[in-house]
């Protein structure tokens, strides 16, 4: 390719980019329309931070996220460095801290919009990802984790899975036994403790406080047991998650909630509950939250906070491992034939999608081709079925 020519079109976009053709791109509106229609129940309003920030923004609240994750450039206007934004929540962080301070709280907010991080290696396939979550700040404790996980629970019953797992831990259950140890081996603690590897962890402390989290179960009987081996912050962390699983059962979400006292994602970041959600299909966490009271402080405006995010394209394939049977699809009529503008208006009154082609004998290809559920040709009306069957 000679300088200045275009670039090649067969591969036009950069490395873990995509596009969301039609198809793909309504189902996903529908789910995320579903979700946020479910956090709005609950007094969640929603808000569009901008697609980048100033680095420095981003870097004060990223938290459980390293700022390698950052795509940076320089803004041209300012000549400063900018970034697109690796997570949603800091940018709440700021929006609370400037935009909203003189509202009274709490703040209930919900955010929808993509995300984008560095790949991590061939791991990652995707470096743009689509999420939706809410924000509660100015509420502290057991009452605003309870909150939140109610909200998680409507909000993925409204996405359309009957079937999840709430998996809830407490950043302090292990973060006082991971800083007794030798800050060089922290790390390997943590990574031993995450793949509950109680061998590792024999090798790395005599303390067997780290094997006895990676062993414990994931119930309430393991929970108790646990309180009655610790003492001091671990002790006070573990009775803290008791007390919340406890008011989680009298509100009826016992039976989605699972126990893992040996969760040590973003320990360093959270500062209380943390929880990750899991369901059949996509083979990773579906949604992920928890309580970072420090993070509202380091935008100028202290205030406990909890909140939490879910992968819409994690819960994209969790409801279609859920409801293979259903194509999601929504009404899309096509009219053809001398009545077809007279169609298509009423229909539109209706709320239902309806275009309009010329070519009688092209309507049929065009409907198949472009996702349209039937046709109407003057009084005959003709269902597609998904598989491009034909019936009448």
């Amino acid at each position: 390719m000679q300088k200045g020519d275009a670039r090649p079109l067969a591969h036009p976009l950069p490395v873990g980019m995509r596009d969301f053709l039609p198809e793909e791109a309504e189902r996903r509106q529908r789910l995320s329309r579903r979700v946020l229609t479910s956090m709005r129940l609950f007094g969640y309003t929603l808000v569009v931070p901008p697609a980048f920030e100033f680095a420095d923004v981003l870097e004060r609240g990223l938290g459980a996220l390293p700022a390698s994750e950052m795509l940076r450039f320089i803004e041209p206007e300012s000549g400063d460095v900018a970034a697109l934004r690796p997570d949603m929540t800091p940018q709440i962080a700021r929006i609370l801290a400037t935009r909203l301070i003189d509202r009274p709280p709490p703040f209930r907010l919900a955010y929808e919009g993509t995300v984008l991080r560095r790949r991590a290696g061939r791991a990652r396939k995707h470096r743009q990802l689509p999420q939706v979550g809410v924000e509660l700040a100015g509420v502290a404790g057991s009452s605003g984790d309870l909150e939140i996980l109610e909200v998680a629970c409507a909000s993925l019953e409204a996405a359309g899975l009957d079937q999840f797992t709430i998996d809830v831990g407490d950043a302090g259950v292990a973060r006082p036994l991971i800083d007794a140890l030798p800050e060089e081996a922290r790390a390997d603690a943590t990574n031993a403790l995450t793949a509950k590897d109680a061998d590792a962890l024999r090798g790395i402390s005599s303390d067997d406080g780290l094997r006895t989290l990676a062993l414990a179960g994931n119930d309430l009987a393991a929970l108790t047991s646990a309180i009655g081996h610790f003492s001091g912050p671990t002790r006070e962390a573990l009775e803290r998650l008791a007390t919340l699983h406890a008011a989680a059962k009298e509100r009826g979400l016992g039976s989605r909630l699972s126990l893992d006292l040996a969760e040590v994602r973003g320990f360093a970041y959270y500062t209380g509950m943390i929880f990750r959600a899991y369901a059949r299909g996509p083979g990773e966490a579906i949604g992920a939250g928890g309580r970072y009271d420090e993070l509202m402080g380091r935008f100028g405006a202290p205030m406990p906070a909890v909140g939490f995010g879910l992968d819409l394209d994690a819960l994209a394939i969790a409801v279609a491992t859920a409801r293979p049977s259903e194509d999601g699809l929504t009404r899309r009529v096509l009219c053809t034939g001398p009545e077809a503008d007279h169609h298509t208006r009423e229909l539109r009154k209706q709320g239902v999608c309806a275009a309009v082609i010329a070519d009688r004998d092209r309507a049929k290809a065009y409907a198949l081709a472009w996702g349209y559920t039937s046709i109407i040709d003057g009084d005959l009306v003709i269902d597609l079925a998904p598989s491009g069957d034909q019936s009448t």
